[in-house]
């Protein structure tokens, strides 16, 4: 049962404490913050609980401070045992260090006040544990355990496995996850909650779970997603403590442009970047988030040259090295920094000191996001959070306009839980087969415990033990061997030979390898990595830039490109191959419907008073008010505007081609289900090729010159009938399913990366892919492996639920308007420039919008004229 939690005075969480603990609380703090007054007394208690809180609210501190008292209540008893009472789990290791640095200043500082009062304490041990722990390290662990044991998703499935360290692991008091809306809705999520399960089934007391997370929705499903289930399949209890409105925002959308068309590349750069260092001239310490990592070194780059050596700017990202991230981390902490700049590195805790502006460059996508980053700024409680987020383009004004009010509103987006990914459960199988022997089952009750896998069925999970106990001869033919043995009559299943162990704990994880290459100075020094791509294009002499530096290409070695630090010269930008972030469907629908009231205002409404409105409704300044204004004026008078309750299909020639634009604003998960569906039932119907371009707003197909869709075989796409065997049927010839078999064969230890200590490369595990992905289609379409894989694709890759729900309107709640035009409409500019395969670069992108839209205003001209009047 989720029930929603109360506040608890000073006093009554001061009564729970050790006399220790809250004189040194007392000597710390003034009072208890939000999180803390929620969450101290009810894990005294015994409860679990969901704490949902912004960063720098204290969330941590509300999580240990019951633990340490408990601890330090057993030291001076000298009850202490040799064994863990406190499970601390991390998505981030570099967070794991953080939280061992911010534990043991308390209770050194305990300690000392303990000293002067002469009460002796036994010693508290605490230890991290990841892949980067030494052997000397986990030695010392097993001998004597550590109290409180902090570590990873991926360790903790190890360690359950382990037949020595998971006997300390057998009375755990507290199990806190921290960074909960980072996990919840990917597979490492689903990893953590079976392992979770299999702690959960050793305990000899009751285990409280503490979770930590930023701003997410829907808490009740994220605090079952935590808590799970009970054996009967009765809901657990837990306690939610949504926090999350105490600390003040401070939001705007800002431009430096005023005319989104008019302004060539140049222009935008030289503003964008003039923009950028006013804000980080004008604050103490600026942290800025794009939304790839090509465009965080694009920017370093720039800032630099506008901001020179008296303002210090440095990159963060995932491909920089350790030893360059973990510098800029303690630069920005100690204030040796005004501005860095990161992809998505820096969203999660690490502690990075005091940031009292975030600027947002582009949309970030997600309302939960967007909180999430600007929630870095004002660190502390009392302190305003300070946002700014940046357009340069007319659809992301919009988008931005309506996220930025949603966010201030605290309107959140709903997180997916990924449901029951076989691959993951065919991981821990193998991890549970090493820990003893099991019936059906007594495995399955464990496993449906786990949230994601509450609904799994007793047939697909034995179809799982079929495969891990080698039940295919084929799959043997191509060294595909069984993992465990399983006696189907009996029903019960244990560990196969002694190599199941070392094979389960060196191919543990849920993160695909990357082709990274590594990239050294002559000496040897690692800079960072760049994608094997990347590394292929380039030739001698050429320079690129990574880490903020500019660097000449010198030669390769291996998986290693050496290069030498060149100043003053021209780069040749790098191009990264990470993904854009989607829009979730939740602010797709919000910005579906500001569409439409912004269409009947113009009905209505004189200019001045529209623009006025989106002022004042939507905290903006009058050029960003003007330029929608406008941007919503030219798409009514040239085609119509696609809304909540009207999609729009637009169809044009254009070079000989049949253009058809569907305006469904869904996010790109879902247009791209509904855009690969689409281009199927064309294909079949008229026996051609068709290309697609899409984006969050919606999506295009191109057709040859003599193939045409009539308005009735425009409306049949929109059928839902046989849309998710259509949807398979499209993938079939994708390379998105190659290389997603890829990922799912190795999560399910159909391909071993590392055998015996051997690592296989990732070409070798994707040519070894593609013979099984051949032998699986043609032999056993039901096979687990390739059904998950068609899984992940169409439900956490794409977004085939939503894509659904929007299709199940369309005729009913949504109108369907076909509309012929001579060109795309203001609204399709970005839809048809996605299309164009010869625009590459900015520059050309930028004059083909720039034609076009001179032609639309051409056809509208006399019209604008006449609304002004």
């Amino acid at each position: 049962m989720i029930k929603e939690g109360r506040a608890y005075s000073d006093s009554e969480i001061l009564e729970t404490l050790h006399p220790l603990v809250r004189e040194w609380f007392l000597s710390k703090y003034s009072a208890f913050t939000p999180p803390q007054r929620y969450a101290i007394v009810e894990a005294f208690k015994g409860n679990n609980i969901l704490i949902s809180s912004p960063t720098g609210s204290g969330k941590t501190l509300a999580a240990f401070l019951t633990a340490i008292s408990m601890l330090v209540e057993l030291a001076e008893k000298k009850a202490l045992e040799d064994r863990v009472y406190v499970v601390y789990v991390s998505p981030l290791r570099a967070l794991n260090n953080d939280i061992k640095r911010n534990l043991e200043e308390p209770l050194s500082e305990i300690y000392e006040l303990a000293k002067q009062k002469d009460v002796k304490l036994q010693k508290i041990r605490i230890a991290v544990r990841t892949g980067d722990t030494e052997q000397a390290e986990r030695q010392k662990q097993l001998r004597k355990p550590p109290h409180i044991f902090i570590t990873t998703p991926e360790t903790l499935a190890i360690v359950l496995s382990s037949p020595k360290f998971s006997k300390a692991l057998t009375r755990v008091r507290f199990l806190i996850v921290d960074e909960v809306h980072a996990i919840a809705e990917n597979k490492r999520g689903s990893h953590l909650a079976l392992s979770m399960e299999r702690l959960q089934r050793i305990q000899e007391d009751k285990m409280v779970r503490i979770g930590l997370s930023a701003t997410i929705a829907p808490l009740d499903e994220v605090a079952k997603f935590l808590v799970g289930y009970n054996s009967d399949g009765s809901e657990r209890d837990c306690i939610v403590a949504d926090v999350t409105f105490a600390k003040p925002m401070d939001i705007k959308v800002i431009s430096p442009i005023d005319d989104f068309f008019a302004a060539t590349a140049e222009e935008i750069s030289e503003k964008l970047y003039d923009l950028l260092a006013r804000l980080v001239k004008k604050s103490r310490t600026t942290l800025i988030f794009t939304n790839t990592r090509s465009a965080t070194e694009r920017v370093v780059y720039h800032l630099k040259k506008k901001l020179g050596k008296d303002f210090p700017v440095k990159a963060h990202h995932s491909s920089l090295s350790k030893e360059v991230r973990l510098e800029v981390e303690e630069d920005l902490k100690h204030g040796r920094l005004r501005c860095v700049v990161s992809s998505t590195s820096l969203e999660l805790g690490i502690d990075i000191g005091y940031i009292d502006l975030v600027v947002l460059l582009g949309s970030p996508k997600s309302i939960n996001r967007a909180l999430q980053r600007i929630g870095r700024s004002g660190h502390r409680l009392h302190e305003t959070s300070v946002g700014r987020i940046v357009v340069v383009d007319q659809d992301d004004l919009i988008e931005c306009t309506v996220l930025a009010k949603e966010a201030i509103e605290r309107r959140l987006d709903r997180v997916e839980i990924p449901q029951k990914p076989l691959d993951v459960l065919c991981q821990h199988v193998v991890g549970m087969a090493i820990e003893k022997k099991w019936s059906v089952d007594e495995a399955l009750a464990v496993i449906r415990c786990a949230y994601p896998y509450r609904n799994l069925s007793k047939l697909e999970f034995i179809e799982v033990l079929r495969y891990l106990s080698g039940s295919y001869s084929e799959l043997e033919k191509k060294k595909v061997y069984g993992k465990i043995w399983f006696d189907e009559n009996e029903e019960v299943f244990g560990r196969r030979g002694k190599l199941a162990r070392p094979i389960y704990y060196l191919n543990v994880g849920t993160i695909p390898d990357e082709v990274a290459i590594s990239v050294v100075t002559k000496d040897g020094k690692l800079v960072g990595k760049v994608e094997e791509e990347f590394a292929e294009r380039l030739i001698k002499g050429d320079i690129f830039v990574l880490a903020g530096r500019t660097f000449r290409f010198l030669h390769s070695r291996g998986m290693r490109i050496v290069v030498e630090e060149v100043e003053g010269e021209k780069p040749t930008v790098p191009s990264w191959f990470s993904e854009q972030l989607p829009l979730s469907y939740d602010l797709a629908q919000r910005i579906q419907q500001f569409r439409g009231r912004l269409e009947e205002l113009l009905e209505s409404w004189s200019e001045e008073e529209i623009v006025g409105w989106l002022m004042e409704e939507y905290n903006l300044e009058r050029n960003a008010a003007q330029a929608i204004y406008s941007y919503f004026l030219e798409q009514k008078l040239f085609s119509e505007i696609p809304t909540d309750k009207k999609l729009v299909v637009e169809k044009f020639e254009d070079d000989g081609r049949n253009c058809y634009v569907f305006h469904t604003l869904v996010g790109r998960k879902a247009n791209s289900a509904i855009s690969r569906v689409s281009a199927y039932r064309v294909g079949l119907k008229k026996d051609c090729n068709v290309q697609i371009a899409l984006n969050d707003n919606g999506f295009m197909l191109i057709l040859p010159s003599s193939k045409v869709l009539r308005d009735s075989e425009i409306m049949e796409l929109f059928s839902v009938e046989e849309f998710r065997e259509h949807l398979m049927k499209a993938l079939d010839r994708t390379e998105i399913l190659r290389r997603r078999f890829r990922h799912v064969a190795v999560r399910s230890m159909m391909i071993l990366r590392n055998y015996l200590g051997r690592e296989k490369s990732v070409w070798r595990q994707q040519l070894n892919a593609d013979t099984l992905l051949r032998l699986l289609k043609r032999n056993f379409p039901e096979f687990p492996v390739l059904k998950e894989t068609y899984r992940e694709i169409m439900e956490d890759s794409m977004d085939l639920k939503n894509a659904l729900d929007y299709l199940e309107k369309v005729g009913s709640e949504v109108e369907v308007r076909i509309v012929r035009t001579p060109y795309p409409s203001p609204f399709a500019f970005n839809i048809y420039v996605l299309g164009e395969e010869d625009v590459v670069l900015m520059e050309d992108r930028r004059k083909v919008l720039k034609a076009l839209h001179e032609k639309i205003l051409q056809i509208i001209g006399q019209d604008i004229v006449q609304v002004g009047q």
